[in-house]
């Protein structure tokens, strides 16, 4: 019972995130705003390549590719989040933060989100580093839902300053956010 009491919670916090960032998009805008991590059909489950290397957690902190697609015509940058809302904490772990995506970039190669990049804003992670620290839920448990939230702004690339908090990022989109979509994969080990 605790568990799906911390999962709910967390999964509230999530969603959280991305209410404070900006209103719900309008049901009848075409395309769809889509996220996709190609070689992954959404829910399947994570190789430990993609795992944290910290920690025991046996991977090599590798960041997973992403292309994105339909985003909203006024589109000026994106913004990133990689939480595990089954996590322990109330509001999720947050395993990865990047803003200031240029609207001209619709994915992100296989581990470019694993080391600094001159092409987005790298937001401070849980362990309080910043980039991507892949996923790490304890052993034994059920693969975790790992949710990707991306979102599209109005805002240019370079309007937030470097190394935001989840709550900083989420203050400094708010009102500024076009649309927004997940994908959730999954890890277990």
């Amino acid at each position: 019972m605790r568990e799906s009491r911390s999962f709910e919670a967390a999964a509230a916090a999530v969603i959280a995130m991305a209410l404070l960032a900006g209103p719900a998009p309008a049901a009848d805008k075409k395309p769809a705003f889509s996220l996709v991590s190609p070689g992954h059909k959404e829910f399947t489950h994570l190789t430990a390549k993609y795992a944290a290397e910290a920690n025991n957690c046996g991977g090599q902190n590798v960041s997973p590719a992403l292309t994105w697609s339909g985003a909203p015509a006024a589109t000026k940058s994106y913004a990133i989040a990689l939480i595990d809302p089954a996590s322990p904490a109330l509001t999720g772990f947050l395993h990865w933060i990047a803003y200031g995506i240029p609207a001209t970039k619709t994915s992100l190669k296989e581990g470019e989100a694993s080391k600094p990049s001159s092409e987005f804003t790298s937001g401070k992670n849980g362990p309080g580093g910043e980039g991507y620290f892949g996923p790490c839920p304890p052993p034994g448990q059920k693969p975790h839902p790992f949710t990707f939230l991306l979102m599209a702004t109005d805002l240019p690339p370079d309007a937030l300053q470097p190394g935001l908090s989840r709550d900083e990022l989420a203050a400094g989109l708010k009102g500024h956010v076009l649309d927004r979509t997940t994908l959730v994969l999954q890890y277990g080990r």
